[in-house]
């Protein structure tokens, strides 16, 4: 199976490394965290994203924005919006997009 690679974007200190921990938990999944979207954006220019996680703190505007720019450069990555809810959340919305796109 593809390593699938994943960007997350958040401003919570707290949450990054929580998020990153879950999704790398995965042996076919490898994260990258940010908590800066300029860096982001420049990381996600020179490497293939299959999904972005948007965390909590980011201002609505940012929001749109860096969906806006990942769906312009790679069309085909996948965004999602995830603010909380526990590790069982994150994994069924990372699964539930994964099959919606015939990845599983």
């Amino acid at each position: 199976m593809k390593i699938l690679e994943f960007l997350i974007l958040g401003k919570n200190e707290a949450i990054l490394p929580i998020l990153l921990r879950l999704v790398n938990a995965n042996e076919n999944w490898n994260a990258v965290a940010f908590n800066d979207e300029k860096l982001a954006q420049d990381y996600f220019l020179k490497n293939k994203i299959d999904m972005v996680l948007l965390s909590s703190g980011i201002e609505d505007h940012i929001e749109k924005d860096f969906t806006h720019f990942c769906l312009k450069h790679q069309p085909e990555t996948e965004v999602i919006e995830h603010f909380g809810g526990g590790s069982g959340l994150l994994q069924s919305e990372i699964y539930h997009r994964l099959h919606l796109k015939g990845k599983i």
